[in-house]
């Protein structure tokens, strides 16, 4: 079996920052590619593609980098393992109800972008259970391992986890006469992070350029909402990027900016690995 995901270490831990990617998986296994009824290229529309490339200096930097090999249409790894979707799994008796499931957006996904649905019929419980048992579970053990690891070392663990947005979704937040936002921070309106993380990220972000939004239209998933914990010095980031800055998205290829995003995206890095104006505590617990 294809592993689950690739972790990239340091070849000396040197941060309590932890950078990961859990949608730009693009191994799309065989079976599932017949089971849909999308062509290749709409069944990655959900895809956050080449967001691993754009992260890849982070254990340079002397942080470790968690990559998801399997696609977010397959398997969402920032979701609930408990949010399955009665409506494209067969035999969910625990049915729990959130927006994301109403909308098609569960562990396991009903529809891509622009709601366009993968199956044509329903999976069996049992292909979702092993989903989850071979996949979601080793990621998110993985990654529980990195933050009590880190914050053992550090005596502060910080996940940033690294997502792109269809340029599409800022359409609300557009306004005659401004630009709209490119990067939007989620700490889920101060509950994952400390704040001196999030304002390290957005002048960052912001002294490259980039319009910078935080929470709106996006807070933060389940990533953040599990791992972030500042009372335990456990502090998570949703960090999403516009697709359209650096790649083609109805091609799916990155554009002649993908270049000088990435060279955005590693100094971006390189400011909060190094701790520049990060308060760290002074000792591990």
């Amino acid at each position: 079996m294809h592993p689950p995901f690739r972790l990239i270490q340091p070849d000396e831990a040197a941060t309590p920052v932890i950078v990961a990617s859990p949608h730009s998986g693009r191994h799309y296994p065989k079976a599932f590619l017949q089971a849909s009824m999308l062509d290749q290229r709409t069944i990655r529309s959900s895809e956050d593609a080449f967001m691993d490339d754009l992260v890849c200096e982070a254990p340079r930097l002397g942080a470790p980098l968690l990559l998801a090999e399997y696609p977010r249409a397959y398997l969402d790894l920032n979701r609930s393992r408990d949010e399955l979707d009665p409506a494209v799994i067969d035999g969910v008796t625990r049915v729990v109800t959130t927006p994301r499931i109403n909308s098609g957006l569960g562990v396991i996904p009903r529809v891509v972008a622009n709601g366009r649905a993968i199956y044509r019929g329903k999976l069996r419980l049992a292909e979702a259970e092993m989903r989850l048992n071979t996949i979601w579970q080793p990621y998110h053990d993985c990654l529980d391992g990195l933050m009590r690891t880190t914050h053992a070392q550090f005596g502060e663990a910080v996940v940033l986890d690294f997502h792109s947005m269809p340029h599409e979704a800022l359409d609300s937040l557009a306004r005659p006469g401004h630009r709209r936002p490119e990067v939007v921070l989620g700490d889920r309106f101060g509950a994952s992070a400390r704040a001196d993380i999030v304002d390290a990220l957005e002048a960052g972000f912001f002294d490259a350029g980039l319009v910078v939004s935080r929470n709106a239209p996006f807070a933060g998933a389940y990533v953040a909402q599990r791992y972030g914990r500042p009372s335990r010095n456990w502090h998570a980031v949703q960090i999403e990027i516009d697709r359209s800055l650096y790649m083609n998205e109805q091609m799916i290829r990155p554009n002649g900016n993908f270049d000088a995003v990435k060279q955005i995206v590693t100094e971006v890095l390189s400011r909060v690995i190094g701790n520049e104006g990060l308060s760290l505590p002074l000792a591990a617990e």
